[in-house]
């Protein structure tokens, strides 16, 4: 009432998205079965029925996007032996952000033997945005992961173009306590201006970051790259007794890139294939 009567006009704190999700797995009876679930706030999770492994995890941020001063936070714990797969239920959009910067940070652990597929949908970051993403990943000896973040700067299709921010991508993956993979990607202020270059992405908008650790990378090498085609590349490595397959690709925009993740995801993915969610 005291400030109504004085006649104050100062701003209320805006609200800001705050969520973190837990899920746990583990054999049981033989499959991969849900062993703990966390929930708070804007992160929930849902799985869908399943009749074999790998059990399956949808990650649904229930603000419906990510602006300035907004956290978030994903952790999967995939037991020895166990399978899963994760993905989001749609694009994840980072809007212009006022002050500050949108965070989310994820965690993946897998035990001996296990395997975690983390194939979210694309990110859709808008103009004036700031957002910074942390993958971390522990693998334990034997275990194999593909590990996936799509990014798309602006939709060409309603004719919004991201300019000017910042964005920033860590990822951190070890195995058997080696660190076996690390990059940090950032892009910003001048986010338009960057992707116009040659040498980074020749004024494509849409990229992509694809991961793959397992025996069976050097041998899926080719099939990969003829996916691909000439907007991306892909190389191989031995690492840690097993094996590293690294792809990187670029386009003109989210629906071109989708064109060719989905077969590359089904290739790499095996016999788990492509998340039920996605589609062209």
């Amino acid at each position: 009432m005291d400030t109504l009567q004085h006649g104050s006009t100062a701003a209320l704190p805006a609200q800001r998205v705050a969520g973190a999700a837990r899920l746990a797995c583990g054999v049981s009876a033989g499959r991969t079965r849900l062993s703990r679930l966390y929930q708070d706030g804007s992160a929930k999770i849902r799985m869908p029925a399943v009749a074999a492994d790998p059990l399956e995890a949808v990650l649904i941020n229930t603000a419906g996007g990510l602006t300035g001063g907004d956290r978030l936070g994903w952790e999967i714990d995939v037991g020895p032996g166990a399978s899963a797969s994760i993905t989001t239920q749609a694009c994840e959009k980072i809007y212009r952000a006022e002050s500050d910067r949108a965070e989310v940070r994820v965690k993946l652990s897998v035990g001996a033997n296990g395997r975690i597929a983390w194939l979210p949908q694309e990110t859709i970051v808008f103009d004036r945005s700031a957002f910074a993403r942390t993958l971390d990943v522990e693998l334990a000896a034997g275990a194999g992961a593909l590990l996936l973040e799509a990014t798309v700067f602006g939709r060409l299709a309603m004719g919004e173009q991201a300019a000017h921010g910042h964005f920033h991508d860590r990822w951190r993956v070890r195995q058997d306590g080696a660190l076996i993979h690390a990059e940090d990607f950032r892009i910003g202020p001048a986010i338009a201006a960057a992707l116009g270059r040659p040498a980074v992405a020749g004024g494509a908008i849409a990229v992509a970051t694809l991961l793959m650790v397992s025996p069976r990378a050097e041998a899926l090498l080719e099939p990969a790259r003829d996916i691909i085609g000439a907007e991306g590349d892909a190389s191989a490595w031995s690492v840690k007794k097993s094996g590293k397959l690294l792809a990187r690709l670029f386009a003109e925009d989210g629906y071109q890139l989708r064109k060719r993740l989905v077969p590359l995801v089904e290739l790499l993915n095996g016999r788990a294939g492509l998340p039920k969610l996605w589609s062209l």
